[in-house]
């Protein structure tokens, strides 16, 4: 697969976090489960259960 049509379901996840302070999920501002020091795009599980759910229908 082209590194220009990546999925989220290709992106390697990040570790979880021992506890808090948790990163942010970039679309909702709510605390993830990963830790705040991982510098990339990181989701709550809502928003990572729905960018699953909108990617798997996409075709």
């Amino acid at each position: 697969m082209s590194e220009d049509h990546r999925t989220i379901g290709d992106v390697p996840k990040p570790p979880v976090a021992d506890g808090p302070p948790y990163a942010e999920c970039v679309l909702c501002r709510e605390p993830t489960e990963y830790p705040e020091s991982y510098k990339a795009i990181t989701l709550c599980p809502a928003c990572e259960w729905q960018e699953a759910q909108r990617t798997a229908c996409s075709g």
